[in-house]
């Protein structure tokens, strides 16, 4: 079937047309929607806990023959490692992107297994947990209390009995955390004078309970017997109350005399640790940290998890509620609403601009039809292709509106030509139009997908954005070009009338104002002649202006700040508190509850929550903390260029015009101001990470590496020497480490003679302390359905000081009571809280912060030059998280370019069968690239995905222009015209659709390019390169590319002569005849 049939039988052509879009629709309904595609890696967790264990033992006992084991399995990209001064280790190893991550876990699993012979028996009792789990959070959420009716113990074993729990088993939910450690223990608090008075160890209680605090198993009467009954036997099992726990029997003699723990002992219902401590607005809470496994969808687990807490909690006791602190599809949903508002608007202004040149509403309406079908029937195939509704589809969506309006205004202005030509018939004039120009839309779509499909096969994660982007645009041309051959034309045959001749009638002011545009744009089409004449006559100019732009764009593309993708205002902020080393948790307590206290006053700010005794970035300690800045709504912020003239003028200066007070940068910059008088702490306030799935906090993320293997306190030296003199270059706001030697410590020193000579081994005395001081997990109980532990270790007040060594006592061979202080000799020291590891190196992590106007690219060059001049032999550095994959990124965009321009070039030459006349089209391509690389740095943008993605596009786009310009004048040159006025005519007869397509979009994405709502920095980068590679190019085009096809085609028909039509083609020589007439008139015009 031919495409003039589809003419013949528009029923069939709208059929197909409603297919594409009930498909589409389908497809839309059944798509994830998502922010960015799913582009972080795999990554599993283990976790080890070493009770008593000081961050050095961690790491030498725990981390280091996990790490040995675990490194090198299949498919690992790299691993990072901490341990703790709470006896806390953790090992994250990431995955390459696209590995399984069920397989992954099963791998670590198999190596951990490997190692657990190695492990210290206290770490296999508690045991080494393996975990899927992305490493930053889906959503965050506090359970909290309305009026302090609850203790945090309460709200906290309330949310893991009843709540985590529910949300674990959600779909694609890796795990659920929270930072606060009081979940039940049955706490068995010594009292060491007492263990004195009876001769006892804290190894006398655990045996204790190992031997009376048990589940067993009798078994039964009467079993395979011919007893008429079968009786099972029950041991009462594990103890349950304090009350049970205290009755205990510790020692008994033959007189009857009895011990009991509740003598030697304080037994309570209490936590396993006390250490972190959570306040809501000042009220009582527990934090649930939702992290999703690799290749799940965070929209639905967001809805999952909102869903599940909505129905929990109408069955929460009185006065207990949810408070939603983070939830990545706030600012998802809310930027997705401006992009498809930002996409009605573009619509609007497309089809006016359509209308002033088509002048005919009937025609506009055409290629207006065209645009729905095209970008409601990509989503079909994106949902074929496994894709998501993401800010990048929707993007594309919206830069592809002016190459599918294109494609249908070819067809409308074929069919006005034919009709103006004089035919009665629209469908006739729609059947020849098409017999002529079907070729071509069809050569231009094989080289617009071009463009788009070799950057859907990058790897990296710069290929996983560029594939769905380049995907879209891809399918929405195809559909485009179906829609040119197929509806398009047969609604040209049903719309459009033949022009009626002898009839007048009276002008209407549209008309006179068509009228006026059409006279006007003639005699603007006469001068562009008339210059487009002039350049190839100087065929140096143009030469040199295509060598101008080569040279620009590959210095613009030097100097151009990079990213990966800009910042936004998503709607919580971090601030993480630390205090002096060695700060006590009340003093950090109430340092953390006066930043909070200045939060409070902030108009921006709807909630606060406060964790004292951890931090997101510095871990576990008594001197760290954490506040998380719930923002108001975004709604509740408005923050719109009209918005702002109000505020402006309703008494808030000239400032108000440019400083909107309720953004995050805003509030961040307060914080920043407020704390300033906090003398004792250092507070570090930031965004959460755009892309979640990598790291906890945006800007750089890197981690300095020691490869020698020498003393932690050199190494931090060299660290501080290479922050020092980056924190000097001006591209970088700060750069800073939460690593800290300076916690005080003491060395303990086992006397070995000592113990020798009292009949005791040094291990029996390091064991009493960590009974006494570290604290020892005995047994278990069970409660509410689950398993907890015993915990033995000595009250509070019996561990606060050194010389409390005196007070605790160890057994010796003679069965005499001797204070351990008679053994052990302590040294204070200093030294870290936390200890990190990257890739089996002893490492610090360091955050860096760029300078306003610099990018992350530009703060990544300016720490290799630093690196570079500071670092000694055996040091060094790597990025991690999102700014690792920017890194590897980086490096593949002159790559993408390169093969986006090398596939046109290569179409081009099969399409023309010339290696020569393609690079007419090809060497016109740098001027719109260098046009959005200028309105980039005017605009103050990064070189970032948005800005890639408008390059892609506009290569697309521009080489469209530049090929119709040259297929025109090809035509007129085969029919024997003289080379350059080919060019002048061909330019000529293009200039009109190629300036109704342009301007379509340059005004149809300056809603975008000034783009004031969420999400706003994405859709301004956008806007700018588009709009400004757009309009640029086109300037430079419609003149530079017909004196290039003069050059080339006269080089070509050197090597190739041209074979003529042999029979005279009449409009061809009417354009002539028309082109001499109106240069003969313009020349009388200028002598007079």
């Amino acid at each position: 079937m031919s495409f003039t049939n589809f003419i013949k039988r528009p029923v069939l052509s709208t059929v197909v047309s409603i297919f594409f879009v009930l498909l589409g629709i389908i497809g839309l309904v059944s798509l994830p929607i998502e922010q960015y595609p799913n582009i972080a890696p795999p990554t599993i967790t283990v976790t080890a806990t070493y009770t008593g264990a000081d961050a050095q033992t961690v790491l030498n006992s725990v981390v280091a023959p996990l790490e040995e084991s675990i490194n090198g399995v299949e498919n690992m990209t790299y691993m990072t490692s901490s341990a703790s001064n709470s006896g806390f280790a953790q090992i994250t190893v990431y995955f390459k992107q696209g590995s399984d991550p069920d397989m992954a876990a099963v791998n670590v699993q198999n190596r951990v297994s490997q190692a657990q012979s190695l492990l210290p028996a206290e770490v296999t009792r508690v045991g080494v947990t393996v975990t899927k789990r992305q490493s930053s959070n889906v959503i965050m959420f506090a359970l909290t209390t309305d009026d302090g009716r609850y203790d945090d113990q309460f709200v906290t074993n309330y949310a893991l009995i009843n709540v985590i729990p529910q949300l674990k088993r959600i779909s694609g939910v890796g795990d659920v955390q929270s930072p606060s450690t009081r979940n039940y223990s049955m706490r068995i608090w010594l009292k060491p004078e007492k263990m004195k008075e009876f001769g006892l160890v804290p190894s006398d209680v655990s045996q204790a309970l190992a031997e009376q605090n048990i589940e067993a198993a009798p078994g039964s009467f009467g079993e395979s017997s011919d007893m008429q009954y079968e009786y099972t036997l029950r041991y009462k099992g594990r103890l349950k109350t304090p009350m049970e726990y205290e009755n205990i029997l510790i020692k008994s003699n033959t007189s009857g005399q009895t011990l009991r723990l509740g003598e030697i002992a304080k037994v309570e219902l209490g936590g396993l640790q006390y250490n972190v401590n959570l306040l809501n607005d000042g009220q009582p809470a527990v934090l649930g940290m939702v992290q999703q496994i690799a290749g799940s969808n965070a929209t639905q687990i967001a809805s999952d998890v909102k869903k599940t807490l909505d129905e929990l909690e109408k069955s929460y006791p009185p006065g207990l509620k949810n408070v939603i602190l983070m939830d990545v599809t706030e600012f998802l949903f809310a930027s997705i609403e401006e992009v498809i508002f930002t996409l009605i608007i573009t619509l609007v202004l497309v089809f006016i601009v359509v209308y002033i040149f088509l002048q005919d509403f009937r025609s506009t309406l055409i290629p207006m039809i065209a645009v729905p079908v095209a970008l409601v029937g990509t989503f079909l195939f994106l949902w074929i292709f496994g894709f998501s509704i993401n800010l990048l589809t929707l993007s594309a969506l919206l830069l592809a509106i002016a190459i599918v309006v294109d494609d249908a205004i070819v067809v409308v202005e074929a069919v006005h030509a034919k009709l103006d030509q004089g035919y009665k018939s629209a469908l006739t004039a729609s059947i020849d139009a098409m017999n002529e120009i079907s070729s071509a839309i069809i050569s231009i779509t094989l080289v617009m997908s071009a463009v788009f499909v070799p950057v859907s096969f990058i790897g990296g994660t710069s290929g996983y954005f560029y594939r769905e982007f380049g995907v879209t645009m891809a399918v929405s041309i195809v559909i485009s070009a179906i829609n040119a051959l197929t509806l398009s034309p047969a609604l040209c045959a049903v719309l459009l009338k033949p022009h009626e001749e002898g009839h007048e009638k009276k002008m209407s002011f549209v008309d006179r104002f068509h009228a006026g545009f059409n006279y006007q744009f003639d005699k603007i089409t006469n001068k562009y002649k008339g210059g487009v004449k002039w350049v190839i006559n100087h065929g140096v100019i143009a030469g040199s202006l295509v060598a101008v732009s080569i040279v620009g764009l590959v210095a613009l593309m030097g100097t151009t700040k990079t990213g990966l993708v800009p910042d936004e205002d998503t709607g919580t902020i971090f601030a993480c508190i630390s205090t002096a080393p060695g700060t006590s948790q009340e003093r950090t307590a109430e340092v953390v509850k006066q930043v909070d206290k200045m939060l409070a006053s902030n108009p921006a700010i709807a909630t606060r929550n406060a964790i004292m005794g951890y931090s997101f970035i510095g871990g576990a300690g008594s001197n760290q903390g954490t506040i998380i800045v719930k923002l108001k709504p975004f709604e509740e912020r408005p923050g719109g260029f009209f918005h702002r003239i109000k505020e402006a003028c309703t008494g808030g200066g000239i400032e108000a015009l440019f400083v909107n007070p309720m953004e995050y940068t805003s509030v961040l910059g307060m914080i920043y101001k407020q704390t300033a008088t906090i003398k004792d702490a250092q507070v570090l306030a930031f965004a959460p990470p755009m892309i979640s799935g990598f790291s906890m906090q945006n800007g750089i993320t890197m981690t300095m590496q020691d490869k020698t293997g020498g003393d932690l306190n050199k190494f931090f030296d060299n660290v501080k020497k290479f922050l020092a003199e980056l924190n000097k270059r001006p591209e970088i706001q700060t750069a800073q480490t939460q690593y800290n030697p300076n916690y005080p410590q003491y060395m303990v020193d086992v006397d070995v003679a000592k113990t020798k000579q009292a009949g005791i081994s040094p291990s029996s005395v390091l064991a009493v302390m960590q009974g006494y001081l570290g604290g020892l997990y005995a047994s278990n109980f069970n409660a509410y359905g689950k398993l907890y532990r015993v915990m033995i270790q000595a009250g509070p007040e019996s561990r606060m000081r050194p010389d409390d060594l005196s007070k605790i006592y160890v057994r010796c061979a003679d069965g005499t009571m001797s204070p351990v202080s008679e053994f052990v000799n302590l040294k204070k020291i200093y030294g870290p809280a936390n200890i990190t590891r990257f890739n089996l190196f002893t490492s610090m992590d360091v955050s860096v912060t760029p300078n306003s106007g610099y990018s992350t690219g530009d703060g990544m060059k300016a720490i290799a030059e630093v690196a570079k001049e500071t670092l000694p032999e055996g040091y060094g550095y790597e990025y991690s998280g999102l700014t690792r994959s920017e890194a590897e990124s980086s490096n593949s965009t002159g790559l993408i370019f390169a093969l986006c321009i090398v596939f046109v070039y290569l179409i081009l030459s099969a399409q023309y069968e010339s290696y020569i006349l393609p690079l007419s089209v090809v060497l016109s391509i740098p001027f719109g690239l260098a046009g959005a690389f200028i309105f980039t740095n005017l605009f103050g943008h990064s070189n970032d995905i948005y800005m890639q993605i408008s390059l892609i596009m506009l290569i697309g786009l521009l080489a469209k222009n530049a090929i119709l310009i040259v297929q025109f004048a090809l035509e007129r040159r085969r029919t024997g015209m003289a080379i350059k006025y080919s060019a002048i005519l061909g330019a000529g007869a293009r200039l009109r659709p190629i300036l109704m397509t342009s301007l379509a979009m340059v005004i149809g994405l300056l809603p975008l390019m000034f783009a004031s709502g969420v999400g706003k920095n994405g859709n301004q980068t956008l806007g700018a390169a588009a709009v400004g590679g757009m309009l640029i190019g086109t300037i430079c085009q419609i003149f530079v590319v017909p004196a290039l096809f003069a050059v080339f085609q006269w080089l070509q028909e050197k090597l190739t002569p041209m074979k003529f039509e042999d029979e005279m083609n009449e409009e061809v020589a009417a354009e002539l005849e028309q082109y001499a007439n109106a240069a003969h008139e313009m020349k009388g015009i200028e002598k007079k």
